[in-house]
């Protein structure tokens, strides 16, 4: 067996809500090839500050979403992400996606399974009869970025686990139903939202059939009634440019995300407010208060690995985020990947 291979260390079979100690920072370099990665995915330097820290398994990282490619769900192997544990892109050149992380199961350990680990058990465990230098602090920094030379100019391409994504992944169908099984068996969702999205499909596919305006019509009176999301797939009112607002908005503010009805009025017709665009994830947002996390002036391409900076007003809110209740292709992704809003989305909560 080589470093880094499938299967190598003990696999815990995590499921939501358990509680798990991060390892040592040894016991996990000790995991890691020359790259910094384990099965080809990368292990960041951000995630060090966790080690000898206990948290909650938020989701089995059972499956992602290609936000490269966009080629839908894909699948992912031995993989956790714990409970409010976010990159903070303190390695990544200030990035403001603020990413869950993934772990991988040799990462982690349960805490009833005694103190700290020990890096030569680490090192005996995954690397029987052989001798390695095990990979430091400094040269798993330096695994984050290289210098890209492009016709006169020299950029700065940043690897985190997003812009690997493609390579510890692979596809998923999403007609493989055993995906959903897992989903259950491992506590990512529950029954009833199975069965919920089995009903909002199944009306999909209703509102195909001729009449069209009145099986939406009939969508949103049902949920209105109920109190629940009103119909999430709407196109946009506006030709050409499209409105912006300046509040000014700080972290910690509260906010009111303004109604479906306001937010397609200030969207084109793909959806897009100043080439933004407005998800169906975030329709269910549509009427709530919430607090400003932050203001998010750049992020990394996940497509190239080059820092992007946003040109107009983007905001990030405490606990909104993509649930992937109404997306086919990445159903149920356990990713929870934080919203981006416009301030023209917003208004100021009554106090």
């Amino acid at each position: 067996m080589t470093r880094g291979e499938s299967g190598l260390g003990k696999v815990l079979s995590l499921h939501a809500g358990e509680t798990v100690r991060v390892k040592s920072r040894e016991a996990i370099l000790a995991t890691l090839d020359q790259e910094g990665m384990l099965d080809r995915l990368p292990f960041m330097p951000e995630m060090l500050q966790y080690c000898g820290q206990e948290f909650q398994v938020y989701k089995r990282a059972e499956k992602t979403c290609d936000t490269i490619e966009k080629t839908g769900a894909r699948r992912v192997i031995d993989a956790v992400h714990l409970d409010g544990v976010r990159c903070d892109g303190s390695a990544h050149g200030g990035c403001g996606a603020r990413c869950l992380m993934y772990w991988k199961e040799a990462w982690l350990e349960r805490p009833c399974s005694g103190g700290a680990s020990s890096p030569s058990f680490e090192r005996e465990m995954w690397h029987p009869n052989r001798s390695f230098t095990l990979l430091t602090e400094a040269q798993l920094l330096a695994t984050t970025t290289k210098r890209a030379e492009e016709s006169s100019e020299v950029s700065e391409v940043y690897r985190c686990q997003v812009t690997a994504l493609r390579n510890f992944s692979t596809p998923l169908s999403s007609w493989d139903l055993g995906q959903y099984l897992r989903d259950l068996r491992c506590g990512n969702v529950g029954v009833g939202d199975v069965l919920s999205s089995l009903l909002f499909r199944t009306y999909q596919r209703l509102m195909r059939l001729p009449g069209l305006r009145v099986w939406l019509w009939l969508y949103d009176v049902f949920q209105k009634l109920r109190g629940g999301v009103p119909f999430p797939y709407k196109e946009g009112r506006l030709e050409g440019k499209t409105p912006s607002d300046k509040l000014n908005l700080e972290p910690g503010e509260l906010v009111q995300i303004k109604s479906h009805d306001e937010i397609l009025s200030t969207l084109d017709k793909n959806n897009k407010n100043r080439g933004l665009w407005f998800d169906a994830e975030q329709v269910p947002y549509c009427g709530k208060t919430a607090r400003v996390l932050c203001r998010v002036d750049k992020i990394i391409n996940e497509r190239t690995g080059k820092m992007m900076k946003l040109p107009n007003d983007c905001l990030i809110l405490e606990g909104v985020y993509c649930r992937a209740h109404y997306s086919s292709d990445r159903l149920f992704c356990p990713r929870s990947i934080y919203s981006y809003w416009r301030e023209v989305w917003l208004r100021r909560a009554n106090r």
